[in-house]
């Protein structure tokens, strides 16, 4: 039986120990970017090696952390080479973390013959953790997280696209739905966030176009655990060992039409 509040206290301790102390205290040699426009700290290496180390306690399962598949892409094959395996994003948002803004995250998943089976996200300045098991549901602070369907009108919809990696005829398409939705913003720049909000009810959709599985192992699982909708815009199903393109996740089946219909075509 997986002892999720184990994995629970892992997030926190590394947290403690390797991110919080670094929070708005970031020396310049501390941040560097792994490739243009991507940045990586002390912190999240730290982080990561911390974790992926007590992770294999719980579960003896390879570990695929986002910093190490960064040096060594070699290491995604374990997510569908091997029956079991971790996912681990040290620091979510890493860029909001160096800038300062609280709009980051902590997160691991395990991915059992390549479908993520439990999720974590820990948001380490509320102290705020959202955990989810396949088939047991979704949960909060020890509370249950019911996602209600959406309304039916585009127009008192709310979402978010990140349109960052978009073809350009895709990226224009995405920019004239907006204005068919209440609202449609970039997002927060950390999915940790992002997912919590959609299944809590703060947003009815989210449109990414890069999915990396430590990024959206745990959001999506947490989504379906809360009666939401995850999957590629074609309509297949999201698996983190996949290299497709593309994913929208919504409140229901409903919203999920609507906003594919104004966003994707």
């Amino acid at each position: 039986m997986l002892d999720v509040d184990a994995v629970t206290e892992i997030l926190r301790e590394a947290a403690e120990a390797a991110v919080l102390p670094r929070f708005r205290s970031l020396s310049e040699g501390e941040v560097t970017e792994k490739a243009p426009g991507e940045l990586v700290t002390v912190a999240d290496r730290e982080a990561e090696e911390l974790i992926g180390a007590r992770l294999r306690d719980v579960v003896a399962a390879p570990v695929v952390g986002e910093e190490a598949a960064s040096d060594d892409p070699g290491l995604l094959r374990a997510l569908y080479g091997e029956p079991v395996a971790w996912l681990v994003d040290p620091v979510d948002g890493t860029r909001n973390f160096v800038r300062g803004d609280t709009r980051f995250a902590v997160m691991a998943a395990l991915v059992r013959h390549g479908e993520t089976v439990a999720a974590w996200i820990l948001r380490p300045t509320e102290d705020r953790v959202y955990v989810a098991e396949r088939g047991s549901g979704t949960w909060r602070d020890g509370v249950r997280v019911r996602r209600e369907p959406a309304p039916a009108d585009p127009a008192r919809l709310h979402g978010s696209a990140a349109t960052r990696f978009l073809a350009p005829d895709a990226k224009r398409r995405v920019e004239e739905a907006a204005t068919r939705f209440a609202s449609m913003g970039p997002g927060s720049h950390c999915v940790g966030v992002d997912y919590p909000l959609l299944f809590e009810g703060g947003q009815d959709f989210l449109l990414f176009h890069r999915t990396l599985p430590w990024d959206h192992a745990p959001g999506s699982l947490m989504l379906t655990e809360a009666g939401g909708v995850c999957l590629r815009p074609d309509g297949g199903e999201y698996r983190p060992g996949d290299d497709a393109v593309g994913l929208l996740c919504a409140s229901d089946d409903e919203c999920w039409k609507t906003a594919r219909s104004l966003l994707v075509g």
